[in-house]
């Protein structure tokens, strides 16, 4: 199935919808209404779970609640399975302390759905080791992909240094992160052997070069590109939404469920797939509304 259509974006209460250049605003609409959903899924992104005071707009300790309030809407809505695009939890100063944090917010999210993927971010190994975090959340690689529904889906991990030394320890800071050579050849011959569409799930964003970006999103975009199957990026780290289209892919960053107090700043979103091409992510709260077209 090949998703190399033109498009023309159209600006509709706050939300930016992206239709094939064939397509009416209204016949988009339609079909989104009419079309029943191949598949979905729920995304939630930035939860920075901690038992610590507040520190300027993040409000750790209110995670809790807003994951609550997302369980209702995520189980209503059964998707096939949830992704967490990274920064589960923030730092702490021993690794004991950390685990706790990661154990309590995973045992809330295992409760949502039975299917999890984890998506690597700099605060959920800063002091914890990969291999810490992904023993625990029950997961066992940070980058990987699998097939669901007719659909290719890839996580994907940037939680290395320029060097290309894994972050852990407290050895890393949130402004050097790269994808090392070894993930690129395994990214590029991945998306090359599938034959179905492809959406990718990243932390570190790969659409911009700013401190939020991964150092060689240049070099990913590319193979991304190449395959010619990607439809789109979700990805977080930088807790704002933005929605941005480059090489006929969209990259569609995330708001951040940790950023403001009480529960009218909360943010989480359900992704639906339709067989007409549509991909229509329903925010929540803060997090905005879109309607992708592939």
């Amino acid at each position: 199935m090949s998703h190399n259509f033109g498009r023309r974006a159209f600006v509709r209460d706050g939300s930016l919808l992206l239709a094939t250049t064939a397509c009416s605003l209204s016949q988009i609409r339609a079909d989104a209404l009419v079309v029943e959903p191949d598949l979905r899924i729920a995304l939630i992104t930035d939860l920075h779970h901690a038992d610590k005071p507040s520190a300027g707009t993040r409000h750790y300790r209110e995670t809790i609640g807003k994951l609550a309030e997302a369980a209702g809407q995520i189980q209503r809505d059964k998707p096939a399975f949830l992704v967490e695009l990274g920064d589960l939890i923030d730092a702490a100063d021993s690794v004991e302390v950390e685990l706790g944090y990661l154990k309590v917010i995973n045992e809330r999210l295992a409760a949502i759905v039975p299917e999890r993927h984890y998506v690597l971010g700099n605060h959920c190994v800063d002091m914890l080791t990969k291999d810490e975090f992904l023993s625990t959340v029950g997961q066992k690689r940070s980058y990987y992909s699998f097939d669901h529904s007719g659909y290719h889906f890839v996580v994907l991990d940037c939680c290395y240094r320029s060097d290309g030394v894994s972050y852990g320890r407290k050895n890393s800071t949130w402004t050097d992160t790269y994808m090392p050579p070894e993930e690129l050849s395994w990214l590029k011959q991945d998306v090359a052997a599938s034959d179905k569409p492809v959406v990718v799930f990243a932390h570190q964003r790969l659409d911009k070069a700013n401190d939020h970006s991964v150092k060689n999103n240049a070099d990913v975009r590319k193979i991304l590109e190449a395959s010619g199957r990607v439809i789109a990026v979700f990805q977080g780290h930088s807790h704002k939404n933005d929605l941005q289209e480059i090489g006929g892919i969209h990259y569609c960053t995330l708001v951040a469920m940790v950023e403001g107090a009480g529960l009218d700043n909360n943010g989480y979103s359900i992704l639906e797939f339709r067989s007409n091409g549509l991909l229509r992510l329903q925010g929540f709260r803060m997090q905005h509304s879109h309607l992708l077209h592939r």
